[in-house]
């Protein structure tokens, strides 16, 4: 059985979240709050499987909620999966770097909540597919700002085989048996 906890701030949300997750008789919802507070206090004290959080929500909002409990070493099997109907990159990128497993939008089919919920209890993550796209672009951008070969210009041929060697995790020692230099040429 899969225990989860429903954070929501409108009522009529969690009560039709409540029979959606329920249906198929696995999934269990053993407490609601209405706002982020509430709702890490339910998950300190009932250590469910999987939050499913909203983003936008009064004392204290989804992400930040979120982030403190994949920061709480106590609440380390405790899997977050973001449902809201926000598709900004902002609200996406922020949960992402909060630590949620998922991030699915309100027009979810209820068969699909289901499965996602599966998912991010076994530990993977899910990701609504028209918010790949932005998640897969801000990686994109992320390894285009981290890839600099203009970095590697001023090195000689036989100083990128060393580095080359060093990215591999070498030692200086096996860095000289592999080019045929000494360990102290290596390391200089």
């Amino acid at each position: 059985m899969i225990r989860i906890v429903l954070v929501d701030d409108q009522e009529l949300v969690r009560t039709g979240l409540r029979q959606l997750a329920e249906h198929d008789g696995d999934i269990e919802v053993v407490a609601e709050a209405a706002d982020g507070e509430a709702g890490l206090g339910l998950v300190r004290r009932l250590r469910p499987d999987v939050v499913l959080m909203a983003i936008r929500m009064p004392r204290l909002d989804g992400i930040t909620a979120t982030a403190r409990i994949v920061a709480d070493p106590d609440l380390a099997e405790v899997r977050v999966l973001m449902l809201t109907t926000f598709d900004e990159d902002g609200d996406i990128l922020a949960a992402i770097r909060a630590g949620a497993s998922g991030y699915l939008l309100k027009d979810v089919a209820p068969a699909d909540l289901r499965a996602s919920i599966r998912v991010v209890a076994a530990g993977e993550g899910t990701l609504a597919p028209s918010v790949t796209p932005t998640v897969l672009r801000h990686l994109g951008e992320l390894a285009a700002k981290r890839t600099r070969p203009e970095l590697l210009e001023g090195l000689t041929e036989r100083e990128r085989e060393v580095l080359a060697c060093v990215g591999r995790g070498e030692s200086n020692d096996e860095v000289g048996a592999s080019l045929f230099i000494s360990p102290a040429t290596a390391r200089t």
